[in-house]
């Protein structure tokens, strides 16, 4: 496939340019615009009631021919609803596209097909995604048709347990090392009531080894785990956390040094990792303070309820693995490109059922994760390490 024409006019070094595949290995914004009208518009406006704020003077890339880096918390012991949620409002509200960030993303996100959502083939690499690598972080600084979405946290941030939430952990220096470079700003964002999507899960770092050897950054220790036993479909719940994304102050790291780029050094990148946690700490506080003291405004999410009872059962989490299923079968195994699926005539949901029989191991107990594992770890060499993971991941 062309690479894009506007990233093909830049020069590149040779070694990022034989990379350039990945802009669009997978990537298919019609994937994701279907995604949103028939899935993630109706989950938003129910479920999870997300709102922008501060977004109103929307960034803008300071260097033209780079992308931007937004920055944001992770959501910890959670599926990663949060991200789905923030991209797929920005993905309806900006006139622009290319103003969108596209994420980079845990490689463990797509090495297995047990984490992507209710196992929908590629799930996160057509949305965009792209694998957190170094050569793959670098090779996306010369990419022009979107920004670049960064959680400096990595792993450690999805698995820091409910008794750690909203403190940020150590950020990548990564992406404070590619921002001098290219002289790009970084846009940090806050997710808050995101802790709450599974709340009062804890983690616990020798559990959390044993649970990346098959795949899974991390097993959340509490009352979900045995539901997620009994009722596999809870590996991928998220419980109606209101979701509020609060935009930062725009940081220029570039400014934070004296010395000459070639000249740093890795404590040096670490001082300046250090420097911008500590304002994005201060800012995550002052937001949680303002929009997260009631992380689930049951009051709204009845009227939302209400407002839209003639889509039940689908803006609830156990009928979502039918909805995605379905939504695959028609994008992917029938082949159309304007999918439109029917959630409000009587009986929408049974066909579903009927149509995606695979669907019901999600609700058999215990033995239903078999059928479940076989499907999500076939091809995948539990217990080694992919071509993806023997790569030097961007989150060192």
């Amino acid at each position: 496939m062309a690479l894009p024409s506007s990233a093909a006019q830049l020069p590149v070094p040779p070694l990022i340019q034989a990379n350039q595949h990945i802009y669009s290995d997978y990537f298919d914004g019609n994937f994701v615009d279907m995604l949103d009208r028939n899935i993630l518009q109706l989950l938003d406006r129910v479920w999870f009631r997300s709102e922008l704020v501060g977004f109103e003077n929307y960034p803008q890339r300071n260097r033209p021919d780079r992308p931007l880096l937004f920055a944001s918390n992770h959501s910890g012991m959670a599926f990663p609803w949060d991200a789905m949620v923030a991209l797929s409002h920005l993905w309806r509200r900006l006139p622009n596209l290319r103003d969108l960030p596209r994420p980079l993303s845990a490689p463990m996100l797509s090495q297995s097909l047990l984490m992507n959502p209710f196992q929908v083939r590629n799930f996160w690499k057509k949305c965009g995604c792209v694998d957190a690598t170094t050569p793959n972080f670098e090779t996306m600084m010369y990419y022009q048709d979107h920004n670049l979405m960064v959680y400096p946290e990595g792993v450690a941030g999805i698995g820091k347990g409910f008794n750690r939430k909203y403190q940020l952990q150590r950020l990548a220096t990564s992406f404070v090392r590619l921002g001098i470079e290219h002289r790009t700003d970084i846009i940090p964002f806050y997710t808050v009531n995101g802790e709450y999507l599974n709340p009062y899960t804890y983690s616990w770092e020798w559990v959390n080894r044993l649970s990346k050897k098959i795949g899974i950054p991390f097993i959340p220790m509490g009352p979900v785990l045995l539901l997620v036993l009994l009722q596999p479909w809870f590996f991928y719940m998220a419980f109606p956390a209101k979701l509020t994304f609060v935009l930062g102050r725009r940081i220029q790291p570039y400014t934070l040094t004296t010395k000459p780029t070639p000249e740093l050094t890795r404590p040096d990148y670490e001082a300046i990792s250090g420097q911008i946690r500590g304002q994005m700490q201060q800012e995550l506080d002052a937001a949680v303070q303002q929009y997260g003291q009631q992380p689930y405004r049951w009051r709204e999410l009845w009227q939302r309820i209400k407002e839209n009872w003639r889509y039940f059962p689908f803006f609830l989490p156990w009928a979502w693995p039918a909805l995605f299923r379905e939504f695959e079968r028609q994008y992917v195994h029938l082949g159309r490109r304007d999918v439109t699926l029917d959630l409000r005539s009587p009986g929408a949901y049974l066909r579903m059922l009927w149509r995606n029989p695979f669907t019901i191991t999600f609700f058999v107990p215990i033995l239903g994760w078999i059928p479940i594992a076989i499907r999500g770890y076939k091809g995948h060499r539990i217990g080694k390490r992919s071509a993806i993971g023997k790569t030097r991941q961007s989150n060192s």
